[in-house]
């Protein structure tokens, strides 16, 4: 019913976290500030953009999922389980498990993604060398 918004939410949380640190960087980079090694901070903030395009893709797919379904409507309260009580505990409920587990697995998936293309990059840097 609504567990597209979890997906949605976090992909706003993780886009209005991370543009401030996007704009020191830049900041840094365009006054010549050198930042010295790799961290993991600067590979999780480097490979952001892949976890907001999963999570904003899944969120534009579910919508579209559901509005086909006919869950959303176009006048308010736009969620048919708005209606009653009832259909608002269910949806609470879905958007609780479903939400949640579809967001937790995209995050795993996305820390997997990094976790596998450095292990590429640094194997491609010794390699060279």
């Amino acid at each position: 019913m609504a567990c597209f918004t979890v997906p949605a939410v976090e992909a706003l949380i993780v886009t209005a976290v991370c543009r401030p640190l996007e704009k020191r960087a830049e900041e840094q980079k365009k006054h010549g500030i050198e930042v010295s090694g790799r961290t993991t901070a600067a590979v999780l903030l480097e490979k952001r953009k892949w976890l907001t395009n999963l999570l904003w893709g899944g969120t534009v797919l579910l919508l579209f999922e559901h509005i086909w379904h006919g869950e959303i409507i176009p006048y308010f309260p736009f969620l048919t389980a708005a209606y009653n009580a009832a259909d608002t505990a269910e949806m609470l409920h879905e958007m609780m498990t479903v939400g949640t587990a579809m967001s937790a697995s995209v995050t795993l998936i996305w820390l997997i993604m990094v976790g596998v293309s450095e292990m590429v990059r640094r194997r491609d840097a010794v390699s060279v060398k």
